[in-house]
């Protein structure tokens, strides 16, 4: 056999957080493993943590909360020693003012005035008399559980902001996935209460569904995570091939084992392999299978949004105290600002410097995203002044992160072209395992993008499909309402279905 080749059980493209998850339990099992990771330095996918000089950048901003008991315990196991836990501040900065996210009733009402709050609350009236009964888009469902006015201040320019597209052409299923359950009454009084001081109790989600006061973190960033999981990998004999991309994917029809061909920087190197478990994402692996698949159509229809970050070293003290800033407001480009050393003290080396991410969403090749990084930094300079948040002659250094397919695009046929890809393949490649946020085209969170990869490890074992990992956060609430590791079973872990229960305990 050639020395570029390689023959083990498990294939896995991607070293992100699906595909390390995998390949760190398969290779507790003892399986042999090859990952394969484009980027050339960094593992961890979009929760991987970038270095310059020191300061260390999150790629969106990763907070390790799970109602997953076992997702939990995966990772203290990864990462025993490393946990820190921080205190959680965001808020949302709409038309020279803050308002504290979760809501403060009082603050809320001094900011929008009277006569505007008064709107608000008639608008959420109208909704609940007269509620739209067809559904077909982000503004529809948000329109229908919040009123016009609220969407108008608190959704619609944000939304358009991180998709590139008007709300009314987005799927209603972005909304009922990331925030179903989030009741404005309950805000509304929960809010009251903290105003008045009445409510003593940690904010943990479980009341009114919103976010968590405070949260667990690694010291250095998620990417300290996931390089964890691959150093353990390593240790375990196998091998994760960085700067090494997927060429080509085929199956002999004779023995079923997968013949995957990738390039790295010393040439092509072939992995042999009886399972391929993916979490590249769904339009790019339906290229590279050989044959073509037929629903190669319905794969090259899906998008994405893709992200960038620039970071900008700021003289003094913290700009705010907030972990990250929503920014609704259009006169600027910039949609959300992060506070790395909110996150943790040691993201950034110099105590007298502050250093800020101004995060941008675009498409891969726009005007953003082919900017120099020069002109990036100039421009969240100058979007900083306007913010009123600090001095362009303060900043004495910057840097620029991109992140391509950040965000799988929820528009009117995604779900039916996911569908087709995933039917086929399922029905002709019963080992090819599809898993994670871009390998599944679903907009997942770090913890169900795990669960998909654990839950298929169990179906590799078994050597039949005894869960059905589509199912995973199929109809889950925001992923923060409730308490952390609350579920203690695989099968009830940011899972709500029956139809991942194993199938002969259901036939019991």
């Amino acid at each position: 056999m050639p020395q570029n080749d390689h023959n083990v059980d498990v294939a896995i493209i991607g070293a992100g957080p699906a595909g390390l998850t995998a390949a760190y339990l398969l290779t507790k099992k003892g399986y042999s493993v090859r990952v394969i990771e484009k980027d050339p330095i960094y593992v961890g996918g979009i929760s991987r943590t970038v270095e310059m000089n020191g300061f260390r950048f999150d790629i969106g901003g990763h907070r390790f909360f799970s109602k997953s008991k076992e997702v939990v315990d995966l990772w203290n196991e990864i990462l025993p020693d490393d946990f820190i836990q921080r205190p959680r501040m965001s808020r949302i900065y709409y038309e020279g003012k803050f308002y504290s996210y979760p809501l403060r009733a009082f603050e809320a009402l001094g900011n929008l005035g009277i006569w505007r709050s008064t709107l608000c609350m008639a608008s959420f009236a109208k909704a609940k008399l007269f509620p739209n009964r067809n559904i077909r888009s982000f503004q529809d469902w948000t329109v229908n559980a919040f009123g016009h006015k609220l969407f108008s201040i608190f959704f619609k320019t944000y939304t358009e902001k991180v998709w590139g597209m008007p709300c009314d052409e987005m799927s209603a299923d972005w909304a009922a996935q990331r925030i179903k359950g989030l009741s404005l009454w309950g805000a509304v009084v929960d809010g009251l209460k903290r105003s008045l001081g009445l409510n003593k109790k940690p904010n943990d989600g479980m009341a009114t569904k919103t976010l968590l006061e405070s949260f667990r973190y690694p010291r250095l960033g998620p990417g300290m995570m996931w390089e964890a999981a691959r150093d353990f990998v390593v240790a375990g004999g196998n091998q994760v091939l960085m700067a090494h991309s997927l060429d080509q994917l085929s199956q002999d029809q004779t023995s079923g084992h997968w013949r995957m061909v990738t390039q790295g920087p010393d040439g092509e190197v072939v992995i042999n392999a009886a399972h391929v478990i993916s979490s590249a994402p769904m339009r790019e692996l339906a290229g590279r299978i050989h044959p073509l698949p037929a629903t190669l159509g319905h794969a090259m229809e899906l998008k994405y949004r893709d992200f960038l970050t620039v970071a900008l070293m700021v003289k003094g003290e913290d700009i705010f105290p907030d972990n990250w800033i929503y920014i609704h407001d259009s006169k600027v480009k910039v949609g959300r600002i992060q506070n790395f050393r909110s996150w943790s003290p040691e993201m950034v080396p110099d105590p007298d410097l502050a250093c800020v991410g101004l995060e941008y969403f675009c498409f891969e090749g726009d005007g953003l995203w082919s900017a120099s990084d020069a002109d990036l930094v100039e421009l969240a300079k100058k979007e900083m002044a306007i913010l009123g948040l600090c001095n362009p002659g303060d900043v004495v250094g910057g840097a620029v992160v991109r992140q391509e397919k950040a965000y799988p695009v929820y528009d009117d046929s995604y779900a039916d072209n996911v569908l087709a890809m995933r039917t086929e393949l399922q029905r002709l490649y019963p080992t090819l395992h599809l898993v994670g946020r871009n390998g599944m085209h679903r907009y997942n969170n770090q913890d169900h993008a795990m669960m998909t990869a654990m839950l298929t490890v169990r179906n590799i074992e078994a050597g039949e499909q005894l869960y059905d990992i589509w199912a995973v956060n199929e109809d889950a609430e925001y992923h923060e309402a409730g308490e952390e590791g609350q579920d203690a079973a695989g099968e009830r872990a940011a899972l709500t279905s029956e139809r991942l229960v194993p199938n002969r305990l259901k036939a019991a």
